[in-house]
């Protein structure tokens, strides 16, 4: 049976592993609409192909070039903020959640609030925005489908289980490029360094967190108000091979663990074919091939980003905002040339110190946080560029 399916980001790396899957089953799926920040030429491209019914550039400055681009094919073309939430409210099956920063929390609530499916790969919605978008989940009925390959390897090993008899889930991480570095060598890393990473393709943003181990640490939060166990049943290890997403413990000591290629094809299918199973044009896993598999503790003393990310946990309010914007500020300078990449992290936290907020109690306090949080870590970033 054909299902109907919006995706939010087609022009990313989430939004062209999707795609890939949709290409190889296309008597499965009816594209709704796909949107893209501006990427005009490539979103009418995509959407001509797949004959969606709608396509929409957030930038509503592209949104000529995208009219001409779809040309005469009867495509619904539309631009802006606004015209981002309207697709994702849209009635479909499936609604794949793949607009990076905050720019995706809008959508996102658009689509829960439809009481849609949603294959979350949005991490803002849930780190900036956690206890605003759960409560929405649980008033509108949504359902929400973990995307991040480590998030959803937890889903798959939760399957048939009770979260109540869960006695720890262990988030595995690869540590990175620069997990041997010592910390004179970190101090002197540069952005094309700390974006190769050994296992996964990534954009560069994404790339550079999981060299500082925040990635980990916002997966954590993510972790966190999705599989409701507590702050001292969530636990991190490094695992350099990338094999294990992620492990669930129960409390008879059984622990499940998903295995599969470093390829986020797996998850994303995992999300389109839920609850049953979709083929994907990888290869099976050899373990023999692999060798072995090994296991580290994290280094808080140089990667200090989940410490950082769990005691934003602990102190609630709006800390886990903040922790997100001052990240992203640091990041960027850090990409630009302008930071020190052993700088990023000491942003965050002097951010976190010199700011606090209460709980955001709706999407507009998080924007409104977000800007303050920003705003403040572009000053510290000033007095500690290249320092």
């Amino acid at each position: 049976m054909t299902r109907s399916l919006t995706l939010l980001g087609a022009t990313g790396s989430i939004g062209a592993s999707t795609l890939d899957l949709v290409r190889r089953n296309p008597d499965e799926w009816q594209i709704e609409a796909l949107t893209a920040h501006c990427s005009a030429a490539e979103l009418a491209a995509l959407a001509i192909e797949f004959n969606a019914k709608l396509a929409v550039v957030g930038d509503e400055a592209c949104l000529p070039e995208l009219r001409a681009a779809l040309g005469n094919s009867g495509i619904e073309a539309s631009g802006g903020k606004q015209a981002l939430c309207e697709a994702a409210a849209r009635p479909v099956d499936m609604t794949v959640a793949a607009i990076v920063g905050c720019a995706g929390l809008g959508p996102v609530m658009s689509a829960v609030e439809r009481g849609g499916t949603i294959a979350l790969a949005n991490k803002e919605a849930l780190v900036s925005a956690g206890e605003v978008l759960m409560q929405a989940v649980t008033k509108h009925g949504a359902t929400l489908l973990p995307t991040d390959s480590e998030h959803n390897a937890i889903f798959q090993c939760l399957a048939g289980n009770r979260i109540e008899d869960v006695a720890r889930i262990t988030l595995t991480a690869s540590g990175g490029p620069l997990r041997t570095w010592s910390a004179e060598r970190l101090a002197a890393a540069t952005p094309a360094e700390a974006v190769a990473h050994p296992n996964w393709s990534m954009g560069a943003k994404i790339s550079v967190d999981s060299a500082t181990m925040m990635n980990k640490g916002l997966e954590y939060i993510e972790a966190y108000h999705l599989f409701p166990v507590g702050l001292d049943r969530l636990a991190i290890v490094v695992h350099p091979q990338s094999v294990i997403h992620s492990m669930v413990e129960f409390r008879d000591r059984s622990t499940l663990a998903q295995l599969g290629p470093s390829d986020m094809r797996v998850p994303i299918a995992s999300c389109l074919a839920w609850p049953r199973r979709m083929e994907t044009p990888l290869a099976p896993l050899d373990l023999a091939a692999i060798g072995q598999l090994t296991f580290e503790p994290t280094n808080e003393a140089l990667f200090p980003a989940t410490r950082l990310a769990r005691e934003a946990i602990a102190a609630g309010g709006g800390a886990p905002a903040i922790l997100n914007a001052a990240n992203e500020v640091a990041v960027a300078a850090f990409l630009a040339g302008h930071l020190r990449f052993t700088r990023i992290a000491a942003v965050v936290e002097e951010a976190l110190h010199r700011m606090s907020a209460a709980a955001p109690q709706t999407l507009e306090d998080v924007l409104a946080l977000d800007r303050d949080a920003r705003a403040r870590a572009a000053e510290i970033v000033e007095t500690s560029a290249l320092v």
